[in-house]
């Protein structure tokens, strides 16, 4: 069973520009900048046949604009156990209608509903139990002002990953262009 979900990519050179934060906090395991990208939808381990229809269902998504991605910090998740370090993407209402259409395309070829809100991001390293609260708010306080971060997103991509830990490398197996 493919473990797949839908985002958009991180053009390499927006990825070139946050791999800039990678490094100096103990029990980070650092995301590879050409698997950056912000998950649209999580799909999780499927079989074969709804993969299939999850590609069909992204045929109908409508015609739309390119979206500007904002990248605007860096942010944790996890709270007292943190578990990821991430970018956080600005909330924008292209990219949250997106997201409310890939949900609903998901559902429709089979794929249970999300039960986690929506927070655009694009992880740059997962925790380890090392990675003590201290340890992540100070990187991210040394990481200083975040200039913030601008790309055009044009198109949807499917991606798979290994099924162990996650974290890439992630494979582009189908790509659904805006217009």
């Amino acid at each position: 069973m493919p473990r797949l979900f839908t985002a958009l990519a991180v053009p390499p050179e927006t990825g070139a520009r946050l791999a800039l934060h990678r490094g100096g906090l103990p029990g980070a395991r650092w995301i590879e900048p050409a698997d950056y990208h912000v998950t649209l939808r999580f799909l999780g381990d499927i079989d074969a046949d709804v993969a299939e229809d999850v590609a069909e269902a992204l045929t109908e998504m409508r015609a739309r604009d390119p979206i500007t991605v904002v990248l605007d910090g860096l942010g944790v998740f996890g709270g007292d156990r943190p578990r990821a370090l991430f970018a956080a993407v600005a909330q924008d209402p292209a990219l949250m209608d997106l997201q409310a259409e890939q949900e609903r395309l998901v559902r429709r070829a089979g794929v249970p509903p999300e039960r986690r809100k929506f927070t655009p991001h694009v992880t740059l390293a997962r925790l380890k139990r090392e990675a003590s609260p201290e340890a992540v708010a100070m990187h991210v306080a040394q990481g200083g002002l975040f200039e913030p971060l601008t790309f055009e997103a044009r198109a949807v991509t499917v991606f798979s990953a290994r099924e162990s830990t996650g974290g890439g490398p992630y494979v582009a197996e189908a790509e659904f262009p805006f217009a």
